[in-house]
């Protein structure tokens, strides 16, 4: 038998800074983590349309000069290539990537390339990415390739929660998906002895995370809906909460605690065509579910997960992923995806085949159904 480390690893960004227009201050943050221009900013196009100015200021200010490339929309190999070229014939020697979690993972494939430090301004809470040392590569086809880890965290992740707030409130429910899986892959990992995604033991700290991750989910995360409707000027501290939630417990949570049948779930279900209109953390949530049927989880649990994605709108069944109707065919091929050599799946505390999966897909759907026809 191989010998496991004896050594626990917590993985966190150097500093997380969050607040109402914080993206103010990113120039100032930077420089006050000892890091200098040229700022190579790769940004999403509804980043850029709604930070432009703000980013002009904040760069003037801090007396570094920076440039914006825009992101093609797929963190895929041919999209990292691309900005790299183009940091390097910038002279880059800050990489700053704004916008979503494919925009993130794609800056900091870029700033590893490069061996450039990172700063992450998610301008969306719909994934746990921003913290992580990880970036999941995609095929221009959309399909997971496979997970890249990187030596460094990031130097800062910023969060502007007043641009959160004007995002999309699917994508907060989104974020709330992914953050779902944090305690219950955690656990898994814990019950299995298996090690976190940095190859490590998890720490005390890091399993507390990700329970408290799961709490504030159902502690805040119907109320945190409603402040994104509400007409308040500044984001209620729930909505705070809740952003901080998906972003840092999430984060810190997942890389430091460790993954298992969930993600598994969602990286199988990427094969499906019909599930690319539905964002990774819908589809990590139904993953969620159908790890917790995989492990025969009790019926108390299994509600409580059920009650709160259907409060929170997120999918409890395959129709809603846009996959209803799946052939026998379609979801052997996710199951068969799912448990391919070295996915996180087999952080799970038993051995798991692809029959396995596939009853657990078909037993999280017909739950699903069942649990929104007595809603009904």
């Amino acid at each position: 038998m191989l010998d496991r480390p004896r050594n626990q690893v917590f993985a966190c960004p150097l500093r997380y800074t969050q607040g109402p227009d914080a993206t103010k201050v990113l120039g100032a943050e930077i420089a006050g983590l000892g890091l200098r221009g040229p700022v190579f900013l790769l940004a999403g196009r509804a980043a850029t349309a709604a930070l432009a100015q703000t980013w002009t200021e904040t760069f003037a200010a801090a007396g570094m000069a920076f440039t914006t490339h825009a992101f093609g929309g797929e963190c895929s190999r041919a999209e990292i290539a691309r900005g790299r070229a183009a940091a390097a014939a910038f002279g880059a020697r800050v990489i700053v990537a704004a916008g979503g979690g494919k925009a993130l993972d794609t800056g900091r494939a870029i700033a590893d390339e490069l061996g450039l430090p990172i700063v992450c301004c998610p301008t969306i809470a719909s994934t746990d990415a921003p913290c992580s040392a990880l970036s999941v590569i995609y095929t221009d086809d959309g399909v997971v390739e496979t997970a890249q880890q990187y030596p460094h965290n990031p130097a800062l992740v910023l969060v502007d929660s007043a641009v959160i707030r004007r995002a999309p409130l699917r994508l907060l429910v989104a974020g709330m998906g992914d953050a779902l899986s944090t305690w219950f892959e955690a656990r898994a990992c814990y019950r299995s002895g298996a090690l976190n995604v940095r190859g490590a033991r998890a720490t005390h700290t890091a399993m507390a995370i990700a329970e408290c991750c799961w709490r504030s989910l159902q502690a805040d995360g119907v109320a945190a809906i409603a402040a994104m409707k509400s007409s308040a000027t500044v984001p209620p501290p729930e909505l705070e909460r809740i952003i901080e939630t998906n972003t840092l417990l999430s984060g810190l949570g997942f890389e430091s605690a460790g993954l298992a049948g969930a993600h598994a779930i969602h990286n199988g279900i990427t094969v499906a065509e019909g599930s690319h209109a539905y964002y990774h953390g819908e589809k990590v949530a139904f993953g969620t579910l159908a790890q917790l049927v995989l492990e025969q989880a009790p019926t108390a649990e299994l509600d409580s997960v059920l009650d709160f994605c259907i409060a929170t709108n997120l999918p409890v069944t395959l129709g809603e992923i846009g996959l209803g109707g799946a052939s026998d065919e379609l979801i052997a091929r996710i199951a068969q995806r799912a448990v391919i050599p070295g996915e996180w799946i087999h952080n799970e505390p038993f051995v798991v085949t692809a029959a396995a999966v596939v009853d657990a897909i078909r037993g999280a759907d017909a739950l699903g159904r069942a649990r929104l026809a007595m809603r009904a």
